[in-house]
């Protein structure tokens, strides 16, 4: 059961002032009789609310797929430079949404942006080896031997081991795909300076079982289908 203030004002649409004006005013309906108060207890899962005649959609998580473009900071604030939550609608915005893990700021592609906690826990524990694809393009053409390389295992320039990974060089070998199984500090842009190359552009194309969906343009995003959500282990 939760408060009926919070449940509103979790959509970003009110806040939680706000909310107690519109039930005053008489202005929401719970099961089709006016909300007795702001502080009116009810399960989500089954009370229908009401805002002016219009159904209030109340979901306790909200999960969002964003297009990442190159230059934007994949945090929730910053007193200088664009984030990721810049792009974001207002109503989304106030809804207390974080970027599960992070791109670099000229990095772009799959991002996930949700208030679900448990669910970036899962995502990004170092135990469940999410696998993370990634297309890259580099200053030189990668072949077999940077191939096996990365089937081994690459050991940074500060010792650092990274378990092996995926590489799959494409056509001529300037671009190609890598795949993560963990997320150390800027790791393709230091396994590939490793090999004696340059990345001049990385693309995160999927997570887990999240896939980019080539549609969203560039800064662009969507909710997460139902289905989506039950496949990454969410809460629909």
């Amino acid at each position: 059961m939760e408060r009926l203030d919070k449940l509103l004002s979790s959509t970003g649409r009110w806040s939680r002032r706000e909310v107690k004006q519109l039930v005053r005013e008489g202005r929401v309906l719970v099961d089709g009789v006016p909300a007795a108060g702001a502080e009116q207890k009810l399960d989500p899962g089954i009370s229908r609310v009401l805002v002016d005649g219009t159904e209030a959609v109340i979901r306790k998580y909200t999960y969002v797929m964003l297009n990442k473009p190159a230059g934007v900071l994949s945090a929730t604030e910053d007193s200088r430079q664009e984030t990721v939550l810049d792009l974001l609608s207002p109503e989304l915005r106030r809804q207390g949404l974080f970027p599960v893990g992070r791109l670099d700021k000229d990095s772009e592609g799959l991002l996930l942006l949700t208030n679900d906690g448990d669910l970036a826990h899962r995502l990004l524990s170092p135990r469940r080896h999410v696998d993370k694809v990634y297309y890259i393009r580099v200053d030189r053409p990668l072949g077999e031997e940077d191939r096996e390389a990365f089937a081994r295992g690459v050991t940074l320039a500060d010792g650092t081991a990274c378990l092996p990974a995926g590489l799959e060089p494409l056509g001529d070998g300037s671009e190609a795909l890598v795949t993560l199984h963990e997320g150390k500090f800027h790791q393709i842009k230091r396994m590939i300076a490793s090999r004696g190359a340059a990345v001049c552009q990385l693309k995160r194309l999927s997570m887990g079982t999240l896939v980019l969906d080539e549609r969203l343009e560039r800064g662009k995003y969507r909710l997460l289908t139902g289905e989506e959500v039950l496949k990454i282990g969410g809460k629909p």
